[in-house]
This record gives structure tokens, C-alpha cells and sequence, in this order.
């Protein structure tokens, strides 16, 4: 599943959902987002990689591998170190913190974040 929003239908569902003016956009209901498997999302232009835990944890990270500049991260490998939840990249197999975007094995990396949250049902993030 990719799921775009043009600016048309962004507008409509940023007023269904009253988030209009807060930064938020609707990606996806949190049932279609299979746990531990990511999907990846158009919103407002820019390439998300959304995430849902076992736990019910949501996340969403740029998609661009921070590596080889490739979208492929919403394909990576979800996992943890300790009590931080990570994700590997496909490629290089990298892991990066999902909170924070740090990369545990290079510091030279950085995988950007963003504020994601479950709503509603719906799986929303800020960009």
C-alpha cells in the first residue's frame, strides 16, 4: 500500500478529520497498517516511511535511505536494541533508532523523524 494525498483530497480530509491548520495529515487507518511491516506515503510532497508496532506504537521516518539517498526504508526491518525501537535499512542494513533517527553503528547518519500518532483509528503524523 502507498497512499498519496493530492492537494484536493488532503484539504477534504484534513476537515473531516478537523486537523486543518495543525500540521497533521491523515496517512492510513491503523488497522491497514499490518504491525511490524512498514508502508510508505506522499504527503504534501515528501516520501514517508510509516510504521506500527506489535505494541501499537506508530512511527514515521523519511523514506530516503539515509546512506544511498534510495527510498526504500519503509522495506527495512523493524526491530529493537534494548527498549528502543529500530528499524535496519534494506540495503546496508544499518539500524537507526525510530524515535530519534539516530544510526547505532554510524554516527555519521541521521534518519529524519516525524511525530506520528494514533487517532481516531487513523494513523496521522506532523511533518
Amino acid at each position: 500500500m502507498t497512499a498519496v494525498l493530492d492537494d484536493a483530497a488532503r484539504s477534504f480530509a484534513e476537515q473531516m478529520a478537523g486537523t486543518h491548520g495543525t500540521g497533521w495529515h491523515r496517512i492510513c487507518a491503523v488497522q491497514d497498517l499490518e504491525p511490524g511491516w512498514g508502508e510508505a506515503a506522499l504527503v504534501a510532497g515528501r516520501q514517508v516511511a510509516v510504521f506500527r508496532t506489535a505494541g501499537g506504537e506508530v512511527f514515521a521516518v523519511d523514506h530516503a535511505d539515509p546512506a544511498t539517498g534510495a527510498h526504500v526504508m519503509a522495506r527495512g526491518i523493524t526491530g529493537s536494541r534494548g527498549t528502543r525501537r529500530t528499524l535496519a535499512s534494506p540495503l546496508h542494513k544499518e539500524v537507526y533508532d525510530l524515535l530519534t533517527g539516530e544510526c547505532l553503528g554510524n554516527p555519521e547518519l541521521r534518519l529524519a523523524t516525524y511525530p506520528a500518532r494514533a487517532a481516531d483509528g487513523f494513523i496521522e503524523i506532523r511533518l
